[in-house]
């Protein structure tokens, strides 16, 4: 398959654009200097986009866009980026490729701008420009340093809280939480004779520094109704130190996602989860392991709808990982004293080897969908049940059936019930109030035909029948008629509900309908 040809098949994004005309020289410059602070990428004029169409270079012009894409590259962007500017053919047709390599003394930036102003940043398909919080980091990744391994100067390491993180170390390591094992995890750091903390230890910590410096360092966990965001049926805040939130998030999400037996071995059941997780797992893991601890405002969130659980964690995926290629054994890692501390407590297994756990689990869900994109400065992982519409027409069907099935049930029934027990003793006491008010309604049937009407209140029902206040005779009835699947709450899982009104149920209609039928008032 050609480099065209592959080209084709894949959608714009993050290490990919596509132009039919070369841009003007700052939007190129912006393109091509998002590529260096990224993970690199690859500019291809000549390429319409949508839809997708080789529209080719004329060959006369190859070499003059070859200049004119290096001189834009050198009058305009800083530092030096040193592109690889190639032709190609597809059917006849000419393309010329600019490649850009991830940069190694990032932030690059438009000369004319200067770094505050001119460092752009590659968001999907755009390119952004990049927030103070990301201009340092780009700064930090030019020194190979992470945000995690800074200081925190308000405080000795001796003055830190660590009661929760101590107690977890110890029952994963089975080592005691001394200063020596906390300086040889490079947890604190000697700085003119004071041992200060890094930033990473108080994200371990149970100290009030975590939530002044980070508040945002919690994990979101929500179960919706529906597939949609809305109304919700669970939810949690995780805000406890880094360390313990991932196990916490994923016993949330194993709270509201199904498990049912599949088969049986001989006499023992296999019991089998609704999404793989293990999969959402290690997402989760690498969620809080993996995300921007510098990006303020912006949380973790796990989000289980009736269809899918997303989990979109702060922090674009790093350069180097690419989850297109998950048996490749990747490993990048943004939080660099975080990380080992991880791996000492069991929450990393083994470097690298996330991908390929996901990528084999879900091997054995055919039905199950990983996918995942970068909205904004996150990063999102969605597990979507590819069943469920089929189940949910599956389910309509089946309630169509049920209900029609039901809707004959009852109206023999209730024909036959009406027909010979009103007639004969359908209920003594309601075969007494028919034989004393031949000529009137009935305040059964009264209050049915109120509610018939629109949805009412005891209150509404009361007033309506004339009566000054509520009787309890009244009560009395609504609660047979409900009972008796007459009438039904119109709020059922809150019975005492202010809002509570009454409506009738199709029950309550052939019920009307019979007595109509039988010139019973």
């Amino acid at each position: 398959m050609s480099r065209i040809t592959e080209i084709l098949q894949q959608p714009e994004g993050r290490r990919l654009e596509l132009k039919v005309e070369l841009p003007t020289n700052a939007e190129l410059a912006k393109t091509l200097i998002s590529f260096a602070n990224d993970a690199g990428g690859e500019f291809y004029p000549g390429i319409q986009d949508n839809p997708r169409e080789v529209i080719g270079v004329d060959e006369d012009r190859l070499i003059e866009l070859e200049e004119k894409i290096s001189n834009i590259i050198h009058d305009q962007c800083s530092p030096t980026i040193l592109p690889e500017i190639f032709f190609l053919s597809h059917e006849g047709k000419r393309v010329v490729c600019t490649k850009i390599h991830k940069g190694s003394t990032p932030p690059y930036f438009l000369k004319n701008k200067g770094v505050e102003k001119g460092t752009f940043i590659r968001v999907g398909s755009s390119n952004r420009q990049a927030s103070p919080e990301m201009i340092q980091e780009l700064e930090r990744q030019k020194q190979n340093i992470s945000f995690d391994s800074e200081l925190v100067f308000q405080k000795s390491v001796d003055e830190i809280a660590l009661d929760s993180f101590n107690a977890l170390f110890f029952e994963k390591t089975g080592e005691g939480m001394s200063k020596q094992v906390l300086q040889k995890l490079e947890l604190y750091k000697t700085e003119q004779g004071k041992d200060l903390p890094t930033k990473a230890l108080i994200l371990l910590s149970d100290d009030e520094l975590r939530k002044q410096h980070f508040p945002y360092s919690k994990v979101e966990c929500a179960r919706f109704k529906g597939a949609v965001p809305g109304n919700f049926i669970d939810q949690k805040t995780i805000d406890t130190n880094v360390s313990l939130q991932a196990e916490q998030a994923y016993q949330f999400v194993l709270r509201h996602i199904s498990q049912s037996s599949t088969d049986y071995q001989g006499v023992f059941r296999n019991d089998r989860w609704e999404y793989p997780i293990i999969a959402i797992r290690e997402v989760i893991r690498n969620a809080v392991i993996h995300r921007d601890y510098s990006l303020t405002g912006k949380d973790i969130k796990i989000a289980i709808f009736d269809d899918k659980v997303e989990i979109t964690s702060p922090g674009k995926l790093m350069p180097t990982v690419d989850y297109s290629d998950m048996d490749s054994g990747q490993s990048d890692i943004r939080n660099k004293t975080l990380a080992p501390v991880f791996k000492r407590l069991g929450i990393i297994e083994q470097w690298g080897n996330g991908l390929q756990l996901i990528a084999e689990e879900l091997q054995s869900y055919p039905e199950i969908e990983l996918s995942w994109k970068e909205p904004g400065i996150g990063f999102r992982v969605t597990f979507t049940n590819k069943n469920f519409q089929q189940q949910q027409e599956l389910q309509q069907e089946l309630q169509q059936e049920l209900q029609q099935e039901l809707q004959q049930e009852l109206q023999q029934e209730l024909q036959q019930e009406l027909q010979q027990e009103l007639q004969q003793e359908l209920q003594q006491e309601l075969q007494q109030e028919l034989q004393q008010e031949l000529q009137q309604e009935t305040l059964y049937s009264k209050i049915l035909r109120i509610v018939l009407s629109e949805t009412s209140s005891t209150q509404e029902i009361s007033k309506a029948l004339g009566q000054k206040s509520i009787s309890g005779q009244l009560y009395a009835i609504i609660n047979k008629l409900r009972e008796d699947g007459l009438l039904e709450w119109t709020i059922p899982k809150k019975p005492k509900s202010s809002k509570q009104k009454y409506k009738i149920t199709q029950k309550g209609n052939l019920f009307l309908s019979l007595l109509k039928k039988s010139n019973i008032n």
